[in-house]
Order: C-alpha cells, then structure tokens, then sequence
C-alpha cells in the first residue's frame, strides 16, 4: 500500500477539486453547492474542513503545484475510472483513497456533489485513466425518435418520400458534362412527377393532395439525393407550376395544372432579368395588348432586358413570363402571361431566342438560359387573371385597386418559394454535418504520446465547438421553417403580408448559415472534405447559390426590416409621434430593469440556461434598434431628406434590424415547439439544443451587446464558456442527433460517412 500525504478526510475530495479547477467554470452556484457538502460531512474534521473551504476561493485560487500534486497522487494510485458506474466519480475517488489508506466508505456526500453539479463523465474522463475506452456515440436517445419528432404530422409522406429515394435512378454520381448531367436530373424528375410527388401541393382536381407542407419537406429531402434535382424539381412544380395555382384562375388550373403535374408539360419561371435582377417592379420586358386582335405582345425592349438564369429554359416548352402590362396605353404594373416557347418538335417558336447560360459554380444539372421575345403574340386568354384582368371590351380590371397593393399581394403568394429554398439550403447542411461528424466519429489523430491509440477527432475541443452548435442551429431552424410554411398554408390567414416579412428574413439568415455551415465541414473533414466523392465540395457549389435567388439575402433582410418598421409608417410621413414615444416607454423600462450591474454580469448557469434570458436578449435587440432606426429615420425627415434617401443612409443599420429580428423568430418559434413536447427525456435535449444555440448567437452578436451594456464582460466571457461547456456536454450524443436528421442510408454516399 503506497502512502500519500493527504489525509483520508481530504483524499475524498481531490478528484472532485482536480475536475472543478480543471473546467476552470467554478460559479458563485456551484461552490455553494460544494460548500454545503462540506459543511452537512460528519466524516470531516474541522481542520479538514477549513483547507476544503480554503481550495474554494475563486480569488485565490490553489497553486499550480498544487494541481499538479493533485495529478500526480491521482496517477500514482492507478486507478482507473469507470464509466458505467452509477455514480462514477464518487466512486472513483473512494478507489482512490482505498489505494492509499486500505478500505474506506463511499461518501454519500461526493455523491450529492456529483448529482447536484450535473457532473457527467465526459467532462472529465479525458483527466484520469478511464478503464474501458468509451463508445464513440451514446445510446440514451433514440436517433428514430428524434427523426419522428421532428417529421411530425408528415412522418408518412417524408417516410415514403426517402423510400422512393433509393431507385437506383438517383443514384449519385460524379457528372462533369453539363448536358448529360441535365438529362440524368430531368429523368429523375419525370420519375418523381409519375409517382405523383410533382402535383402534391396541386388540389385534388388536378393530381394533387394540396400538401404544401409535405412538399416542402420533400424539397429538404431531396437534397440528400442531389441539389440540381432539389431546384429543378422545385421550378418545374413550384415555380412554373405554383404560378399557374396560385397567380391564375380555374381556366388555366383546367388547361395546364394537371399536365404540368405529370411533367408532360414543361415549364419555366421568367422574372428575373439581367437588368434588374432583385428589382422585380423595375423589369423592362413588356406585355402590351392590341383590342384589335386580342392578344398580348410580349417584347424584351433592350439587350439587357432579357430574362436571365432561368431555370428549365432549356428543356421548358412553356414559361410564365412577368411583365410590364400594358393596356389602353397605361402601365397596369407587373403581371404574369403565359408564353409558349417550343413546338412539339422541340423548336424554338418565332421570336423566341433562348441562349444557355452555361457552366456554373454549382447545380450543373439544371439548364438555366437566357430568353429574349421579339413582339411574341399569345391570346388575351394566357394573363394569369387571380389579381388583374383584361375584359372582354379591353379594358382592366383588378379588385385590388391600390397598384402598389396588387404587386405585393401577387408575389406574396410566391413566398412559399422562398420557404422551399430555405429548407433545401437546410437540407444542405445537415447531410454535410452528418459526413463530417460520422468522419470525426471514426477518424483519429494525434495523442499525447503515452496512449497507445489516437484520439477521435469528436474528442477534441475545438472539433466539438466548430460543429456542435451548428447541429444545434439545425434544429432551431427545422422547427422555424416548419412552422412558417404552416402559417403560410393556413387558409385563415390570408393576408400573408407578416408571414412575407418572416420568411424572408428567416430565408436570408438560413441560407448563410448553410453556406458557412458548409465550409466548416469541408474544412474539418481536411483533404476528404474536398474530395468529390465525400459530396461537401457539390454541396458547397450548390448551396451558395441559395443566398442569392428566390431573393438576394440583403435586400431581403432590407425588406424583413422595413416589415418591422410598419409601426412607424405615421412616423415617415411626419405625422404622429405615438408609435414611437410607445417604443421610447419600452425602451426606458428596459434601461431601468437591465441596464445594471446585478444583471449585465450574472453569470449563474440557471439563468444563463434560462430561455428567458435569451428571448429576453433578441427582444431587447431588436427593440433597440427599432427604435434608434426609427429615430434616425425621423430626424433625416425633419431635416427634408426625401423617405427614399433616409433609407438609404441607414441601409447598414436596417440590415442589423432585419437579421436581429429573424434570430429572435427563429428561436421564440423553436421554444413554442419545444413547450409542447410530451416526452421528457427528449425534451430535456432540445432545451439543451436551443440554449447552444441562443448562447452561440448571442456570442455572435456580444460586441453589440457590450456596446449597449446589456452585458459585461464577465457575463461575455461566461456566455463562451457555457458555450463550451455545452459541446461537452452533447458530445456523447452528437451521432444520434445528426442520424435524428434521418438521412437514409442509401443517400449517404460518402465514403469518408459509411461504417466499414
């Protein structure tokens, strides 16, 4: 039996003291914790008891030497941790100490620590000897049942979706022959539509099962197959085939929606022009009606005015054309017509020119062209009539008479689009997640020389902080589209003018993170990462198109942020001043009841866990800058600087805006969701999930906060750290939640991700 020079009193303790100084996250909460103990052990004596409180002091702290004499008696008892045990580091240290002084009891006390501090052994099984090495991946949670929470009521549809999947036809595969690669994906599209998967957003009538939601997921789980299907699948039937449901009326539902289903008929979505790509209301290609023939002419004006990057373009032999229309001489606004662009024989019709766009960074399976018209006639009959008509005595009809109105409302039912993208950059995300943490759950590199084998790159800090809280942000996100296409498809809300304001902000910043999301995982997979076999590099080429189309990021975020400026439309036309002397009473309260010392440096974890600290925070964000926008808005007015140009000096800070309010919606619906959640046990996880990701943003975004004196600096540094502390924390889970993505395993092709 080996001596040591600790007492059995003190000897008890130091495996706890080791793991508490080592984690460096003692909080004024925790050494209660500790302290109680100690006092409530009758096995201590009083002068044991005074060195145990003295090793409690955050302000000074024990000597490094003393750590390390820790360490070394420790190490010199060969004892090695068990992980499997109830409670593993009580009974640890009761080995420990039964090394050096002979048998001695398990104190309940430890075991109290222990329970009370949350202490779980991978925050500490990399500091001792642990006697069987430890699973790569934790069985506590059940990856199907997370995959079933988060498919809810649409289980059904995606279960049969992934199934259909693994046809041999999408079978991925490296293309680099952009017409071949076109072929591949427009046979497995017509593949799809004959499974009836192209008219389920489509009412019954015509093929249909209007299932918008369960659409949108099959946009997200198409990604798993192939990104170039995703889009093109999503402009045939979406785009192409929403326009005709959702911009025209029962004629054309009757003429085209069912063959459009079917893909028999083919077709594109011409609004975007090189001219004016974001700036639809700006599109020059004109629809000018002549009385005397009923019909409509369309013409593309100038060189630049031709439609551009139209998806389909080259295989469509119809478009839905937006443009100018113009009847009896005046401007009724922007509308879409339906324009024939190829005969049965596939050739072009007169005054059609179509150019392919060529070779691009990603989605080389979808042909995307240019299109020019040259005073093309179709009848009056082929106006997409919902919103605005044109008589039968020539003349232009709309119920909707503001114009401005009218616009608006017309693209407003083109937000599901947006929905669609969001979740296809999604999808993106978490099939590269998946390939880099199953990587890390196999790969191992380098070791601290005395190990025999190599640590698993999940194992290391820094591979944890990099991917856990982008996991993390997967969910949040998941449940904030989900919900948005929920309210987007409810019948009882037909003003969609919120909900346009909502997504397009949740839109921009999802497809950031997407892309960012992307690049992290190329960049932790090392050289396989950008191996095309391991899919991250098309993933990365795909993806980042996502921020630009269905809406460029930035003018959306300039677009969310002037919905949440609506209170302050009075305020623009220098009229009353209630809406915001309303704001500036919320604001002073908030100065009053956070601006303080108690609170901009309370660091406990209840109330950094707490999700009424981070709603507490995004609101307070977004209030702020509400108001100092509003503010500044107000005084350029004043000085006589026209509406158009106030905005412009404050583009920067309306952006802040627009992306501070989409975080905070983002996280308030993920709350709500999780509010409702029956099971327990799984409920836990995703509270533990939102908080890494209320915590990682709030990181983000602290220098704002800092600024402001929301927080200090210490409550700054205690933010990061349970950021930290939290990847810790869900490491022995993080297999099971990325297989809670529910990737099938006839989609997850990558080499680098399959176990052998």
């Amino acid at each position: 039996m080996q001596e040591s020079n600790y007492s059995s009193e003190i000897l008890q303790y130091i495996p706890f003291y080791y793991v508490i100084w080592s984690d460096d996250l003692l909080t004024t909460s925790e050494i209660n914790v500790v302290q109680n103990a100690i006092d409530t052990d009758k096995t201590l004596s009083d002068k044991s008891k005074a060195q145990l409180f003295a090793w409690l002091d955050t302000y000074n702290p024990p000597a490094d030497t003393e750590l390390k004499k820790w360490k070394q008696t420790i190490s010199n008892s060969s004892v090695k941790l068990v992980e499997s045990e109830t409670y593993p580091l009580s009974a640890f240290s009761q080995k420990v100490v039964s090394h050096y002084k002979g048998n001695y009891p398990l104190n309940e006390q430890l075991k109290q620590i222990e329970i009370q501090l949350g202490i779980q052994p991978n925050h500490y099984n990399h500091l001792f000897d642990v006697a069987v090495s430890h699973e790569a991946t934790s069985s506590f949670y059940n990856a199907h049942d997370i995959d079933t929470i988060l498919k809810g009521k649409h289980a059904k549809v995606v279960d049969d979706f992934r199934k259909t999947l693994s046809d041999p036809i999408f079978k991925w595969d490296v293309h680099r022959n952009k017409e071949e690669f076109r072929q591949v994906v427009l046979n497995q599209v017509k593949f799809l539509a004959n499974k009836g998967y192209g008219a389920m957003a489509y009412p019954e009538a015509y093929g249909g099962i209007n299932d918008m939601e369960g659409y949108a997921y099959m946009f997200e789980n198409m990604m798993f197959a192939d990104g170039s299907l995703s889009i093109k699948f999503g402009v045939q039937f979406g785009l192409f085939g929403g326009s005709i449901q959702k911009l025209g009326t029962k004629k054309h539902h009757d003429q085209y929606l069912m063959e459009t289903g079917k893909a028999k008929l083919l077709g594109c979505f011409a609004m975007t022009e090189t001219g004016h790509g974001s700036n639809v209301r700006g599109i020059k290609t004109t629809a000018t009606y002549d009385s005397k023939t009923d019909q409509i002419i369309i013409h593309t004006p100038g060189k630049n005015d031709n439609k551009e990057y139209i998806g389909n373009a080259l295989h469509s032999k119809m478009a839905s054309v937006f443009a100018q229309l113009i009847v009896n001489g005046k401007n009724e606004g922007v509308h879409a017509i339906l324009v024939p662009l190829r005969n049965n024989n596939h050739e072009l019709l007169p005054g059609i020119l179509v150019e392919d766009n060529g070779y691009k960074l990603g989605l080389n399976g979808v042909d995307n062209g240019k299109i020019w018209f040259n005073q093309v006639t179709v009848p009056r009959e082929n106006l997409l009539n919902k919103y605005g008509d044109i008589k039968e005595d020539g003349t232009y009809y709309s119920e909707i008479k503001n114009p401005n109105k009218r616009f608006f409302t017309m693209l407003g039912t083109l937000v599901g689009g947006r929905i669609c993208v969001a979740r296809a950059g999604l999808g993106g995300a978490k099939y590269a997640l998946t390939v880099a943490i199953k990587h890390a759950l196999k790969r191992r590199q380098f070791n601290d020389s005395v190990k025999i084998q190599e640590d698993l790159l999940i194992d290391y800090p820094t591979h944890q902080l990099r991917l856990t809280p982008l996991v993390a942000s997967a969910y949040v996100y998941h449940v904030a589209l989900d919900k948005m296409m929920q309210q987007y498809c409810d019948p009882s809300q037909p003003d969609k003018r919120k909900i346009e304001t909502q997504v397009a902000g949740l839109k921009s910043i999802i497809t950031w993170y997407a892309n960012d999301t992307i690049q992290e995982c190329r960049e932790a997979c090392g050289g396989k990462g950008y191996l095309i076999e391991n899919r991250i590099a098309d993933l990365k080429g795909d993806v980042d198109i996502f921020t630009t189309f269905e809406g460029d990021n930035t003018v959306l975020l300039l677009l969310s942020a002037k919905g949440v400026l609506s209170d302050f439309k009075s305020e623009f036309n220098s009229a009353g001043f209630t809406a915001v002397l309303k704001i500036l009473g919320i604001q002073i309260n908030d100065k009053l009841t956070t601006i303080n010392p108690v609170y901009t440096n309370k660091v406990d974890k209840d109330h950094l866990y707490n999700p009424k600290f981070h709603k507490h925070a995004f609101d307070y964000r977004t209030r702020r800058l509400t108001y100092s926008l509003a503010m500044r808005i107000r005084d350029y007015i004043k000085k006589g600087v026209p509406s158009y140009q106030a905005f412009l000096k404050v583009q920067t800070h309306l952006l802040a805006l627009g992306k501070a309010y989409s975080n905070e919606l983002a996280y308030t619906t993920y709350c709500d969701f999780v509010d409702t959640m029956a099971n327990d046990k799984n409920k836990a996880l995703f509270l533990k999930l939102g908080t890494l990701h209320a915590l990682y943003t709030l990181r983000q975004d602290a220098e704002w906060y800092l600024e402001q004196g929301y927080m200090g600096g210490t409550k700054s540094k205690a933010i990061r750290q349970r950021v930290e502390r939290l990847c810790t924390e869900l490491r022995p889970h993080i297999g099971v939640l990325v297989d809670g993505f529910g990737i099938p395993d006839h989609c997850m092709t990558a080499p680098i991700a399959i176990d052998h």
